[in-house]
């Protein structure tokens, strides 16, 4: 679903129509006090002219679970009549329910759904992510806690599962509670169903224009540059970065004045060992690639299935670009050098992350 193949920024295509915001709000009505709430006020130390109430009426609130006669909390099991946590699950999805049905919830502009991302989608994905691939973040507050940031990893997998991971990391990891938007390629626009899910997990198309006031609106926006080129490269290369593109995600860091987060992510590679590509089924298709795996096509549906790889993700040293003068986009030089330098301390993280794992699945 992010496969973030950055389109080259420089690219007068035009990208795909967003969708328009839409912003229903109704102001929220107060909150009655429940029935117990109200006796526990009128039984519990409210007589007048007597210290802390009378002992039997408080004996009568103990016993539906209030406070006891000396006034502590009863011994021993009871029946708690307050909310409890699953009271408070339930009312909340009955809640989540009607605001979808009757449509009282915000998109952005480019369709990003923020409530349905954090109450459902990483909701779905965080058992693959906690359970399955058993993910270990690293370096996560090297991404700002505020204001725009630029994430660059490598991608590899076959399927693009490493960016819907990274999304997770920033999510459930950092301190602030940011939120990752990814920039993917043309393919995740064109698929149904998913051109529908990628909008709302907040993903959009790898272009200048979206990823600026993406940046520019204080947004952390992670970016891809191998795109298929590393998704879909043999297990033979495998952790051996690609080329980056001319360095698009450079210009637009630079032009919006924010720092490059380099990131590396070590497991992936082997969830599809791809051993093998058929082109001309591909090119049926309308696919960069048609992988060949140990499993898939042989198993069938089987072979769809990820190997239960251990996962590591680290977000490396910031690479500020506020320092530069707003001319410095169009210094070809310097985009090279800023490119190479990130590309090179993506892969240098990558191998000592792999010295230091003891197995492809432990």
């Amino acid at each position: 679903m992010a496969d973030a193949k950055v389109i080259p920024f420089d690219d007068d295509r035009s990208r795909n129509g967003a969708p328009q915001r839409s912003v229903r709000r109704r102001a929220g009505s107060g909150r009655r006090r429940s029935a117990a709430e109200s006796a526990r006020e009128i039984t519990v130390g409210s007589v007048p002219g007597q210290l802390g109430g009378d002992r039997a009426v408080q004996k009568q609130a103990a016993a539906r679970g209030g406070a006891g006669a000396d006034g502590e909390p009863p011994r021993g099991p009871g029946p708690d009549r307050t909310a409890t946590g699953w009271d408070r699950r339930i009312a909340g999805g009955l809640a989540f329910l009607r605001r979808r049905l009757t449509g009282d919830y915000d998109v952005d502009e480019f369709g990003y759904d923020r409530e349905l991302t954090d109450q459902v989608l990483m909701s779905l994905l965080r058992p693959l992510y906690a359970n399955y691939f058993r993910v270990e973040v690293k370096g996560i507050g090297n991404i700002p806690a505020e204001g725009g940031a630029l994430v660059v990893a490598n991608h590899s997998g076959t399927l693009p599962l490493d960016g819907l991971m990274m999304q997770v990391a920033v999510h459930d990891n950092h301190p602030a509670g940011r939120h990752l938007r990814l920039l993917a390629a043309d393919l995740v626009f064109v698929l149904p169903v998913i051109n529908e899910l990628a909008r709302k997990a907040g993903h959009t198309l790898a272009c200048t224009e979206d990823a600026e006031r993406l940046l520019r609106r204080g947004e952390v926006v992670g970016v891809m540059p191998e795109g298929f080129k590393g998704v879909g490269k043999p297990f033979s290369d495998r952790y051996r970065l690609q080329r980056f593109g001319r360095g698009g995600f450079v210009s637009t860091a630079l032009r919006a004045g924010v720092p490059i987060v380099p990131c590396s992510i070590v497991g992936a590679e082997e969830i599809y060992p791809m051993i093998g590509n058929a082109k001309t089924l591909a090119r049926l298709l309308g696919f960069p690639y048609f992988p060949i795996t140990p499993t898939f096509p042989w198993l069938g549906p089987l072979g769809a299935v990820p190997l239960p790889t251990k996962w590591t993700i680290q977000f490396g040293e910031p690479i500020p670009t506020d320092g530069y003068p707003p001319e410095a986009a169009e210094d070809p030089m310097l985009m090279f050098n800023l490119t190479d330098q990130v590309r090179e301390q993506i892969q240098h993280t990558l191998y000592k992350l792999l010295v230091q794992r003891r197995s492809v699945f432990f």
